[in-house]
């Protein structure tokens, strides 16, 4: 038995990869092949566009599959949305460990100031339903059109506003674009469908997935950090320590001297190590993490 699972083709496809990387599974992906190898007999790739991945997913041509609440969304909003189960939220995205705004813009020249003020305008955007939901929640009439790509250079001649995903707004700003208001916020999501949640050793083997993605996603940005301190000099070592729950506690085989091990946020250790060489801890190693489990 195998799990068919979707891997995201475009702009998720190189972060998702290196995210299975870390979570132990070596995925390749050859430029002639929609149908990536993976070091797991059990699991079969499918490289699927994020936008249509749920559909896939919902319709059981796939067991489960890697895409943005976005695309979710935008099934779940048109006539045919069924069968798309969330199993994991998994923040990353193309450029960073974090979440994805779709958001309202118009040329900086505009005098749009908020969606209302767009009355009769033509919307931009690849995520067409979502944004005719928003604007009908707000009662405004709007036209919008979908777009192909390159959304960012169809105002002001082409469209009066557009909706897009940004992470930093510097292709906004690129292109002489202001943000008006925020749309959704969006993060990848490990999703399946009820048929395939119905058979125990696929929902064992997608729960097992999960746990370890989201492990790799945990590691991120966090180190080891093990050291040797005296008795004597151990609680004011402590104190200078944050730790995901306690640092571990161990004896030496010197009865006077403990070893102490932690994890922190990697950002913090330039800062820590000196105090803690001065705080008398000695033997100080760090060391990179791939998985952390909570």
């Amino acid at each position: 038995m195998k799990l068919k699972l979707g891997i995201p083709k475009g702009s998720l496809q190189d972060a998702t990869v290196q995210l299975f990387a870390r979570a132990g599974f070596d995925i390749y992906v050859s430029s002639r092949s929609y149908f990536p190898s993976i070091d797991d007999p059990e699991i079969e790739c499918l490289l699927i566009r994020a936008q249509e991945m749920a559909r896939y997913v919902a319709d059981g041509v796939l067991d489960a599959g890697l895409t943005g609440q976005d695309w979710i969304a935008e099934h779940r909003t048109g006539e045919d949305a069924n069968g798309v189960v969330g199993v994991a939220d998994l923040v990353y995205a193309k450029q960073s460990y974090g979440k994805v705004r779709w958001v309202l813009a118009v040329p900086q020249e505009s005098t749009v100031q908020r969606p209302e003020d767009l009355q009769g305008a033509t919307i931009a955007t690849e995520l067409v339903r979502v944004t005719e939901a928003y604007f009908r929640r707000r009662g405004v009439d709007v036209n919008v059109e979908f777009s192909w790509g390159a959304t960012e250079v169809k105002p002001p001649v082409l469209a009066d506003g557009i909706v897009e995903a940004t992470e930093t707004g510097s292709t906004l700003r690129a292109n002489r674009l202001r943000i008006v208001d925020t749309v959704m916020e969006s993060n990848t999501q490990l999703i399946s469908n009820a048929t395939a949640l119905a058979d125990a050793w696929k929902q064992t083997k997608i729960d097992s997935l999960a746990l370890l993605l989201r492990a790799a996603i945990e590691a991120h940005g966090r180190v080891g950090l093990m050291l040797n301190v005296r008795r004597a000099d151990l609680d004011g070592v402590l104190k200078l320590l944050p730790a995901l729950q306690r640092p571990t506690i161990s004896p030496l085989s010197d009865a006077d001297w403990i070893s102490v091990t932690t994890i922190l946020e990697e950002r913090t250790v330039r800062d820590i190590i000196p105090r803690l060489k001065a705080a008398r801890a000695e033997g100080i190693v760090e060391y990179p993490l791939n998985k952390v489990v909570l």
